[in-house]
């Protein structure tokens, strides 16, 4: 057995190098064959490689551009949004200089006025003080005239006129002696003119108002007689049975209606529980007469009362006490005016009002220039 286990060994030796002699030649073909193929691929991804990248930088460029586009679009929605708000801008810096000049010149004007009123009120407060002296106369004397023909005041209106004269005689001035006669004038005719007593007038007529309640109703059932006073019996002899007719009708007639004497002297009949009407009426009578008083309205004074006075002698009784004192009273009332004879005008006041004219109204209109030239 260790004999042919040997030589097998050399046999099997040399298959090793046969294969390696051959593999070169294998790999070296192979070689040969596959560099084409690597370059061409290699071409195919340079050439992908390029389409892929313009591709990329293509898209890349025109997302850009649009991105610039819309940016050069709001920048140009932007200018055009400042240049707006720019012209706006100017437009109301325009119209607040225009109001600032505006108000400048009204305030010049104003402070112009300002001044000139200023040097106006010095003028008369300084250079001639005695002028509010006569504007202080001439008022006094026309709220003398008010008081006299409005409320025919004429104490007040008297006091008035004083004042008045007293304030000319503070401006110690000799030209106005004769405004001062006519003053005195005056006070002189409301001296004389006859007072009239308008507070004591209204009192007696509330009183009499008051007094209402007092009076007694007349009565109107005195003269019960008929009218007929001739003989009603009737005879027995039958030659006057005409006159027995006769007789007997007006007997009938007098039991059926009753006839009674009355004159124009008579008080009218009077339904019973209406003398509180009565009473009322007078009072409202009385009330309005009351009221004509302070406005001097003499025929409503005198007619209210008139009134009155009929009503209480025909519904009331006239020989009672208490009748007899309201109707003294009364009548008394109706001859009391409620008027007086005032002057119709006062000479001093045109006097005043041509003085005024003269000294203080051209004093107000004439210009600061033209005083300080003077």
């Amino acid at each position: 057995m260790t004999e042919q286990n040997t030589p097998s060994a050399p046999v099997e030796e040399p298959t090793p190098a046969v294969k390696s002699l051959q593999q070169p030649d294998a790999d070296h073909r192979k070689g040969k064959n596959t560099g084409p193929v690597l370059g061409a691929i290699a071409i195919v991804l340079v050439i992908a490689l390029g389409v892929g990248g313009y591709y990329h930088t293509h898209k890349q460029a025109q997302a850009l551009i649009a991105a610039n586009q819309a940016l050069v679009q709001q920048l140009s929605e932007l200018r055009q949004s400042q240049l707006q708000g720019k012209n706006a801008l100017e437009a109301l810096l325009q119209q607040q200089a225009k109001t600032l000049d505006a108000t400048d010149h009204e305030q010049t004007t104003l402070a112009r006025q300002l001044n000139e009123l200023q040097e106006k009120v010095s003028t008369i407060s300084g250079s001639d003080a005695k002028t509010w002296l006569l504007a202080q106369a001439d008022f006094l004397v026309k709220m003398a005239g008010r008081k006299l023909w409005n409320d025919q005041d004429v104490t007040t209106a008297a006091t008035l006129l004083k004042s008045a004269d007293a304030s000319l005689v503070e401006m110690n001035d000799p030209s106005l002696i004769d405004i001062r006669r006519a003053i005195t004038e005056d006070i002189g005719s409301l001296s004389a003119v006859a007072q009239v007593d308008f507070d004591g007038i209204i009192l007696k007529v509330n009183q009499l108002s008051n007094q209402v309640d007092n009076l007694r109703l007349a009565d109107n059932n005195k003269d019960e007689t008929p009218m007929d006073q001739d003989s009603s019996e009737l005879s027995s002899s039958l030659s006057e049975w005409r006159q027995n007719l006769t007789k007997s009708w007006h007997n009938f007639m007098a039991d059926f209606i009753t006839i009674r004497r009355r004159d124009s002297h008579a008080e009218p009949l009077l339904a019973p529980n209406q003398d509180i009407y009565l009473r009322e009426n007078i009072r409202s009578r009385l009330l309005v007469a009351a009221q004509a008083i302070p406005r001097h309205q003499n025929e409503v004074y005198k007619q209210s009362l008139e009134t009155v006075s009929t009503w209480v002698r025909a519904y009331f009784d006239t020989t009672d006490p208490a009748t007899k004192a309201f109707l003294d009273e009364l009548d008394n009332l109706i001859q009391q005016p409620i008027s007086m004879d005032v002057p119709q005008q006062l000479k001093s006041q045109p006097l005043l009002e041509k003085l005024m004219q003269s000294r203080v109204r051209n004093l107000l209109t004439q210009t600061p220039a033209t005083h300080q030239e003077g």
